[in-house]
């Protein structure tokens, strides 16, 4: 069977409530698709207009299908758009993903729209729909996502048509106090919540919801060689040193078993000092491979700036302390020293695979999400790859 692009919308109410986590957790551990892309929205009335209106045009407006289609038009209008310049700007998360009937999986994931008791879906647990007397009272979706191959072709195209004009890096969507400075910070959730299905990205995504920070962008990225030695790169120096301390333990254990004689005191040191720029250079390269899915040793140059196989799904945060809180929640880089509750404590295994990535300065922030490219538009090539016409 042929794959096929699928899309979900998750709205801004599920947003401000912080169920992202939990919806991506669905997603991904409940279904069998690929997440190939991600990009935040603020809807403008000329993008909801025409998505409205595909999806009006292509239903009776007679039978309770066409019922719904205009109740969700009516919550598009309400929920997508700005009705108060002062307040929070409604803010969407577009995910796409890529599978075999990949349009039905996620009907199946997702559940459908009026029949919200079921848990097992994601509207069972975050949507609901109250109709009382024929009349509909209370309409809650959670998400939206299309009906058949052919709409979520034109739904599709209609967003990506949109994308670099209302979405991408938002700013100036959430309103703040007096006084208060918001900072910016970046977020990778690393390969290994993506080898397969897993509900590990949800879940460290729901862990940072605690902090009560604000998505404002969202990417999918595949780094090349090229793109995580750069991204890596200022922690190569400090890779050496960190070496040494753990060559002296290893050399002196080495030696000793190797050696009938007793070794004089601090050769152990001389020695980790000779080898500690060969470990580090080895770690780095470790940590390059695992990011990117290739051995930087036996990459080519001119295949470094290609994106490798392996993905992670990059995420920016905005709020007060943003960078402060996310590394609280973070923890500490190796899960073994990390304070329980925390993402590398409950979701690490080693300090490569860590669960996550955060920035730890502003400075870092600024540098590392002009290097992964946050505001580049990564639904538009999706869609022409499967809709080039």
């Amino acid at each position: 069977m042929a794959k096929e692009l699928g899309y979900v919308l998750i709205n801004p109410y599920t947003i401000r409530k912080s169920r992202t986590g939990g919806v991506i957790n669905r997603l991904l551990s409940w279904g069998k698709l690929s997440l190939v892309a991600a990009r935040m929205f603020t809807p403008s009335e000329e993008l909801i207009k025409e998505y409205a209106q595909i999806l009006t045009s292509s239903h009776s407006k007679d039978n309770k299908e066409g019922k719904i289609i205009r109740e969700i038009e009516k919550y598009l209008y309400q929920n997508y758009l700005s009705r108060n310049k002062n307040g929070f700007q409604p803010r969407v998360m577009l995910l796409l993903f890529e599978g075999e009937n990949a349009i039905e999986e996620l009907k199946r994931v997702v559940g459908h729209i009026t029949r919200v008791s079921i848990g097992e879906t994601i509207r069972g647990t975050y949507g609901d729909y109250i109709e009382e007397d024929g009349e509909i009272k209370y309409f809650e979706p959670a998400v939206l996502i299309g009906t058949n191959k052919n709409e979520v072709e034109k739904e599709i195209k209609v967003w990506a048509k949109y994308s670099n004009r209302d979405g991408g890096l938002l700013k100036n969507v959430i309103p703040y106090p007096p006084g208060i400075t918001p900072e910016r910070t970046l977020v990778l959730i690393k390969p290994d919540s993506f080898q397969e299905l897993s509900s590990k990205a949800g879940n460290i995504i729901d862990r940072f919801s605690q902090t009560g920070l604000f998505i404002v962008g969202a990417k999918v990225i595949r780094m090349g060689v090229k793109q995580a030695e750069e991204f890596y790169a200022p922690i190569k120096g400090r890779l050496a040193e960190k070496m040494k301390k753990a060559l002296i333990k290893e050399v002196r254990s080495a030696l000793q078993e190797k050696l009938d004689f007793e070794l004089p005191p601090g050769i152990e040191e001389k020695i980790a000092d000779q080898l500690k720029t060969f470990k580090a250079e080895h770690e780095f390269n470790k940590i390059v491979q695992f990011m990117t899915g290739k051995n930087p040793k036996r990459t080519p140059p001119e295949e470094k700036e290609k994106p490798g196989p392996e993905k992670c799904l990059a995420l920016v945060y905005e709020g007060e302390n943003a960078i402060k809180k996310i590394r609280n929640v973070l923890g500490e880089t190796n899960p073994e020293e990390a304070a329980p509750g925390t993402v590398r404590k409950d979701f690490g295994h080693d300090v490569i695979k860590n669960g996550a990535h955060a920035s730890d300065s502003p400075e870092s922030a600024e540098r590392e999400m002009k290097i992964i490219k946050i505001e580049e538009d990564d639904i538009t090539p999706w869609v022409k790859k499967y809709y080039p016409d």
